[in-house]
């Protein structure tokens, strides 16, 4: 068991309510029910939740689509998406009335139909919102990773997609390379032309991922087993791999969240989109059987040796602005940013130092062998 005691005292005396809280509810585990209540109406009265309540419509569901046009957003949480990833944040309970209204409207064919008319692109992603679920390159996997999100993940209406996110995974272990999905015409006569798959075709994106590691109804011992094996032969098949399309309708539809690169061990100045929340997915989803969760706890190790902190040494004013700037609530490429502000780096440091945490508690919770 890993200690992180001095790592936990650090965050205690310097991280914000919002980090304390998490730190508390998601690893402490030692609040009450009343202490809990009280510490979520002080997060919901300091953050942006009544700005969020400002998005929630008549029908239930919160802000205009999904992952959809800044142009048409008046806040960064007009937007399914990004309500979805604010409330889990948050921890907002899952019988919370506009988290149960918001689900009930996800599972609504009516009102999604008329939350997705307001522009023609909208409505075109709404009828599709079905094809490319095998390979991520739809509205359909946001829709049930959003249910995941909020609590709802492990209900019949979500098991058929947290079943096929499993199969994106492991069908990865009947190939070698993605060369072996993929079609290639060199002959066609277009600007960008890329191999393609097509729509039925298993591949894993972010929101399989997201899905998997939020929902237990797909684990058994064999299963997670089969899962790690599949991750760990991902670094094989898309060794090489330059990119790829789905053929949709005659046209190549980029797969949007597709995982197409290695995945890497914790990168101390990544500023990659979703590098350190990618590997926490992958920690909750097998713990250390994935070789890269292994690699990152050994990073960490040697990083936080000294005090239990997590820092990083920026190499210029404009590395750390970037790195800052990637540190936010709600957005689905931006690692998770708790603190309110980052004008001290304390704030950055408390960010890291709960991502470790939260890393390794995750980690060694999901490398047991007993399971749910």
């Amino acid at each position: 068991m890993t200690d992180l005691s001095r790592s936990v005292d650090f965050l205690l005396e310097n991280g914000g309510d919002l980090l304390k809280f998490r730190l508390h509810h998601d690893i402490l585990h030692d609040l009450t029910a009343d202490e809990e209540s009280a510490w979520l109406e002080k997060i919901m009265a300091e953050t942006d939740y009544p700005l969020l309540l400002t998005h929630v419509h008549d029908t239930g569901y919160i802000g205009k689509g999904a992952h959809s046009w800044d142009k048409f957003k008046d806040s960064y949480l007009d937007d399914g998406e990004a309500a979805a990833r604010f409330l889990e944040a948050l921890r907002i309970p899952r019988d919370n009335p506009v988290v149960v209204n918001f689900v009930k409207a996800l599972r609504d064919d009516a009102v999604l139909e008329q939350e997705f008319s307001y522009y023609n692109p909208e409505k075109a992603r709404f009828r599709n919102r079905n094809l490319g679920l095998n390979s991520g390159s739809t509205l359909g996997v946001l829709l049930y990773t959003m249910q995941a999100m909020l609590g709802y993940g492990d209900e019949p209406e979500v098991k058929p997609f947290v079943d096929c996110s499993w199969r994106a995974f492991t069908s990865l272990l009947d190939i070698q390379s993605v060369d072996d999905i993929t079609d290639y015409n060199p002959n066609l006569k277009r600007k960008y032309n890329y191999p393609t798959i097509t729509p039925d075709t298993y591949f894993p994106c972010q929101y399989h991922l997201e899905t998997l590691a939020r929902t237990n109804s797909w684990r058994t011992p064999e299963s997670v087993d089969t899962l790690a094996k599949a991750i760990n032969h991902h670094a094989v098949v898309t060794k090489d791999c330059k990119g790829f399309a789905v053929k949709m309708d005659g046209k190549q539809v980029g797969p949007g969240w597709a995982y197409m690169s290695p995945f890497l061990p914790v990168l101390p100045h990544s500023q990659a989109p979703n590098q350190r929340k990618t590997l926490t997915n992958l920690a909750m989803c097998v713990g250390d059987r994935a070789d890269v969760v292994r690699q990152s706890r050994e990073i960490l190790a040697e990083t936080m040796a000294p005090d239990g902190v997590f820092r990083v040494e920026f190499e210029s004013a404009y590395q750390k602005k970037g790195f800052r700037s990637n540190l936010r609530l709600g957005h689905p490429y931006a690692e998770i940013g708790l603190e309110r502000n980052y004008r001290k780096d304390t704030a950055i440091w408390c960010d890291l130092t709960f991502w470790a945490v939260e890393f390794l508690y995750l980690m060694e919770q999901n490398s047991r062998k007993e399971l749910p």
